[in-house]
């Protein structure tokens, strides 16, 4: 009441310096505090409590089925159908079950005509079956005999002819006359030749069990084989035949300048 009045102007002065001052600034935050400490020890501890509980586990024998329950035959999907007709069935997320293309079949082996006659100078004997009455005839000297895969038969050739060649053949005998080239025998097994007349060479090639009867006439045949087994050739002797085998095997030594072979001798 006894001070002095104050003026319009100098309320006006105090009311805009109080409202444009700036409020302070906040405290700096405090500083992180020290990080947590790894308790190795506990972790240890639980580690070595976990094996031991599971060697424990595995030390208990027989006794460590005792804790399961027992499941009954019915209760059994392999023993019980209707369990698996409600089951519905789950493939495996890691196979795929896109349907395969189906294997075709094996077909059944297409079966040939025999076939026996002439064709131009060349006589074909093919696919003959448990045939033991084959014969050609008339034969010429320019003409040549082609046997393919004939099995249990047997062939007659009169005559003189060039060269005969029996190829894939099984379980098959040839009797011929007189051949001026070469017999060949090629990839065939059980083969039986009987020579009446002469004939220069005979080859067998890829071929198991050949046995060639050899005529009076024909000693002074050569015969050429390569990898094949159990040759036989008969030599008439005393009104029969002897049997002499074909070598398979041989070996080979250095001389000093070439190579030479011999057949390996057979024990017997």
């Amino acid at each position: 009441k006894q001070g002095p009045v104050a003026s319009p102007m100098s309320m006006r002065s105090v009311l805009t310096s109080g409202s444009c001052a700036s409020p302070p600034l906040p405290p700096p935050p405090p500083p992180p505090g020290p990080p947590p400490i790894f308790d190795t020890e506990t972790v240890k501890d639980e580690g070595t409590a976990s094996r031991s509980a599971l060697f424990a586990q595995l030390n208990q024998g027989e006794a460590i089925t005792k804790g399961l329950r027992h499941v009954s035959d019915d209760q059994k999907t392999h023993k019980n159908p209707s369990l698996r007709a409600q089951c519905p069935s789950v493939r495996s997320p890691t196979k795929s079950h896109t349907p395969s293309p189906t294997s075709p079949k094996n077909s059944p082996q297409q079966s040939h005509a025999p076939v026996l006659e002439l064709e131009g100078k060349k006589w074909r004997v093919e696919y003959q079956e448990d045939k033991n009455d084959l014969v050609i005839n008339n034969t010429e000297l320019k003409q040549v005999a082609y046997i393919f895969k004939c099995n249990k038969s047997t062939l007659q050739i009169k005559g003189k002819i060039n060269s005969i060649t029996i190829d894939n053949c099984k379980k098959f005998g040839l009797v011929f006359d007189n051949v001026v080239g070469i017999v060949e025998v090629i990839n065939s097994r059980d083969i039986q030749i009987q020579v009446m007349g002469k004939v220069p060479t005979i080859s067998i090639n890829k071929t198991e069990g050949c046995h060639i009867y050899l005529s009076e006439e024909s000693l002074d045949c050569e015969i050429v084989s390569a990898k094949s087994s159990e040759m036989n050739i008969l030599i008439p002797q005393d009104g029969d035949y002897k049997e002499f085998p074909v070598p398979e095997q041989f070996k080979t030594a250095w001389d000093g300048s070439k190579l030479v072979t011999e057949p390996a001798e057979i024990v017997g």
